[in-house]
């Protein structure tokens, strides 16, 4: 699938500055305005790399289920996440801004001192808008855009959470961050047994089951922190794979086995959504919050980097869309899109409109192999983070197949054309008229994101 181009528009515009696009443009208003409301089950995993799945290349391990969604569906390709770390990125997809502009440039932790974000109370989250066209909202899984009132899900719009409110657990089994159970059903803590994997992966089927006998559509948001530290699977599945490849490294074996183990688990959601009959009625979404973390066998396939980093492989992610009967299997699309997207393009889906400002643009005519026309656009990554980035925010932007990327706040810049040189070995000078072009842009959107605090009231 092809886009096309359009007329260049002036970067203030394109950047975010001035009035907001109407509800239409960015919800897609009109794209599914007769169809029946579907059902939206959106995965959302943890430090998947680009090249963490055999469909993407990955010889040594075996990912059969996501594979098979692959092929069920639309893949994206490129796709980015907003963000090459965890929250900003969830703060994006939920509310389709950058996430630099709803109070989240970097991760919300437990502790002041290591805490980066704080969602605004301004911002709309997307069950807000999907409960207009009367869907039910659930979460299951990791939360991580708040740990206490007033950030936590229910109150951020969701009907069901049963999860996890922080950021990465010290321990797969019991559950734990900084040795305080962040588990929950809606407000009230709980303690269950057993991974953590396998426990998020019974939750969604539950929720699937007892959604099959209710009439509203529902919206169903599965947060794995799988494949994300502790890389720890459970030990039959590490023993499995050691046995099948005897010559893996221990470090590379044992990521391998977390996401075998997260396949299954995901395979074992997607045939609970056929049993209950709702498959045919739900556009499934499948992608990652960032890329791979290299140091701990991630890999990332042909990119260069990985998480933390605004290099590709950072920040670009695997993405598929399968939707029966709507959308055709077994297809690519080649529009940039990216996690905040995925806000007006369910909302598309949904028949769901809003009247406040946005980020993302909906791609639902895209995943339905229709015409869409293409968009010049800003395309913005933050992260602010501490230790050795000393509590200073560092960027990459893109238009087009321009990038201007750093990865720490006291790097220069570099600029790349990915059209030419899609493994970012070939910078170009900062006299190249291109390299104004999205510094300017990138200082109008840091003048912008500004003023929006990040803080915890508080602190």
């Amino acid at each position: 699938m092809k886009t096309h181009t359009s007329t260049r528009r002036g970067f203030l515009r394109m950047a975010g500055i001035g009035a907001a696009a109407t509800a239409a443009a960015r919800a897609g208003r009109g794209a599914n305005s007769d169809a029946a409301r579907p059902n939206v089950l959106l995965i959302l995993v943890d430090d998947l790399g680009f090249g963490d799945l055999s469909s993407f290349g990955a010889r040594d391990l075996k990912t059969p289920n996501i594979d098979k969604l692959f092929a069920a569906g639309v893949r994206v390709d490129p796709f980015y996440a907003n963000c090459p770390v965890c929250s900003p990125t969830r703060a994006a997809t939920l509310t389709g801004r950058f996430p630099d502009l709803v109070g989240v440039p970097g991760v919300i932790r437990t502790y002041a001192r290591s805490n980066w974000g704080h969602l605004t109370p301004q911002a709309v989250l997307l069950p807000r808008v999907l409960k207009s066209r009367g869907y039910h909202s659930a979460i299951v899984g990791k939360w991580h855009l708040g740990i206490g009132s007033p950030n936590t899900p229910t109150e951020r719009g969701f009907d069901y959470f049963k999860g996890f409110l922080g950021d990465m657990m010290d321990d797969y089994y019991k559950h734990r961050r900084h040795g305080i159970n962040y588990m929950r059903l809606g407000r009230k803590t709980i303690d269950p047994k057993g991974h953590a994997t396998d426990l998020f992966t019974q939750w969604a089927v539950d929720c699937l089951r007892q959604r099959a006998a209710r009439s509203e559509p529902f919206f169903l948001y599965l947060a794995y922190n799988a494949p994300h530290t502790p890389i720890q699977p459970p030990p039959d599945w590490l023993k499995r794979v050691k046995a099948r490849q005897a010559g893996l490294s221990d470090k590379r074996a044992r990521l391998v086995a977390l996401i075998e183990h997260l396949d299954d688990g995901i395979g074992k959601v997607l045939a609970a959504l056929k049993a209950t009959g709702q498959a045919d009625n739900t556009l499934v979404i499948f992608t990652s919050d960032n890329g791979g973390q290299v140091n701990v066998g991630g890999t990332n396939g042909p990119l260069k980097g990985g998480k933390q980093q605004m290099d590709e492989g950072g920040i670009r992610v695997p993405m598929c869309a399968v939707w029966p009967g709507r959308i055709t299997p077994g297809t690519r699309a080649d529009r940039l899109a990216m996690t905040m997207d995925l806000f007006p393009t369910i909302c598309a889906a949904a028949g769901a409109t809003f009247d406040h400002e946005i980020d993302g643009r909906s791609i639902l005519p895209t995943l339905l192999a229709k015409r869409q026309k293409a968009e010049d656009r800003f395309l913005f990554w933050p992260r602010l983070e501490g230790g050795r980035y000393r509590g200073k925010i560092y960027y990459a932007a893109r238009y087009g197949p321009w990038k201007l990327t750093q990865n720490r706040a006291e790097e220069p810049y570099r600029l790349y054309n990915l059209a030419d040189d899609p493994k970012e070995t070939r910078p170009f000078g900062k006299d190249h008229p291109k390299y104004k072009l999205l510094h300017d842009a990138l200082k109008a959107h840091i003048a912008k994101a500004a003023k929006v605090p990040w803080r915890r009231p508080g602190t």
